[in-house]
């Protein structure tokens, strides 16, 4: 569920970025070209117009490619910024006095949309926002000054113009930002419930493992007293040796930690307590400290000769586990008759080297792993 809006959110962080680079394409290409292509001969400088449209196409493409890249306007931003405005300034030079507000002088209507696709997802996007329009406005109300267009309809078609331009790309950008932090926000709280939920079912694990162990505490000490209490011997060797093996694992439950064990833990907890229904003798000192994650394979490699050891122990075996930041060893002595072993280490494919040792009744196998 949580990657599922995380891919919702990047979705929303990509595609409104990329909305705005397709109405800036659209906006540049439908009425910037055809205003240019068609007022060509209307243009004081249509050379001037003509690279100021190249130069506008050449900053949008470069907006574009960052925002499909990383969903944020490009890093050079005072420099395109400069040169976004500066196609403004080109355009109401190309112009004739006369058609300072008219159609042909298109700049000032939509390079506030290079603006928008500039400081795109930046820290300060508000404030450069506003900047970088108050500049645009700054630069047509000078040319209306130096011109002398300042009559109340000139000023109404300004005021109409920029008041349009800026709610549009102000509000598109706003909009957006409000979707995408909304989207984070969702993200945020899947997480929190994610976290939640594996908390929850991670207490529900340790206390049905609590549980288990408290039975499996109380089926041992029920056990022997109650052979204890039918008349059992106290010195028969029989009675007193099911007494220390009740006794081991007795301490062995008991000292056993309360949160959920790692898979390796689980698995040798299981083989423990499989062997001393057989009535082994398990010594097995707690398990402490947090196991590292360990790749595919390694912790079925780490387990098998030592587990193998453990199933064909006859009366006793001691199982201990040690865990550093670099290596896991797993090692069983156990009186096996049985183990085929090695003289020599064995190394498996998932670089876990497993060796062997006999002596007397007894056999040592030590699985150790490495991190590269």
């Amino acid at each position: 569920m949580t990657g599922d809006v995380e891919q919702v959110a990047q979705r929303y962080a990509r595609y409104t970025a990329l909305g705005a680079a397709v109405i800036t394409g659209l906006w540049h290409l439908g009425y910037d070209l055809t205003v240019t292509v068609a007022g060509w001969h209307a243009f004081r400088r249509p050379m001037l117009v003509a690279a100021a449209w190249t130069g506008y196409t050449a900053i949008a493409l470069i907006a574009t490619l960052s925002l499909a890249r990383t969903s944020r306007g490009p890093a050079r931003i005072r420099e395109l910024a400069v040169a976004a405005l500066a196609v403004d300034v080109a355009v109401i030079v190309a112009c004739r006095p006369g058609d300072l507000l008219g159609a042909a002088d298109w700049g000032w209507g939509s390079v506030g949309w290079l603006g928008v696709m500039l400081v795109w997802d930046r820290p300060r996007w508000r404030a450069e926002l506003v900047a970088f329009l108050a500049a645009n406005a700054g630069i047509m109300l000078t040319a209306m000054v130096v011109t002398g267009t300042l009559d109340r309809v000139s000023v109404a078609k300004y005021l109409v113009v920029i008041v349009g331009g800026i709610t549009m790309q102000l509000g598109y950008t706003a909009g957006c930002h409000t979707l995408r932090a909304r989207a984070e926000d969702a993200v945020l709280l899947a997480r929190r419930l994610a976290a939640d939920d594996a908390w929850r079912e991670s207490a529900w694990r340790i206390h049905a493992d609590r549980l288990r162990r408290y039975d499996a505490i109380r089926d041992a000490a029920e056990s022997l007293l109650e052979r204890l209490a039918d008349g059992a011997d106290p010195g028969d060797p029989r009675v007193r040796r099911d007494c220390t093996a009740g006794a081991m694992r007795l301490r062995r439950l008991i000292t056993e930690r309360e949160d959920v064990p790692d898979a390796l833990v689980s698995v040798l907890r299981e083989r423990i307590d499989a062997a001393e229904r057989r009535k082994v003798l398990v010594a097995a000192p707690p398990f402490g400290g947090n196991l590292p994650d360990l790749p595919a394979g390694v912790r079925e490699d780490l387990l098998r000769a030592p587990v193998r050891a453990l199933d064909g122990a006859r009366s006793r075996a001691r199982v201990t586990v040690s865990a550093m930041s670099t290596m896991v060893s797993v090692a069983v002595v156990a009186d096996n008759d049985d183990l085929p072993v090695s003289a020599t280490p064995v190394h498996e494919p998932s670089g876990v080297v497993v060796t062997y040792q006999r002596q007397g009744g007894e056999v040592w196998v030590n699985s150790i792993w490495q991190p590269p």
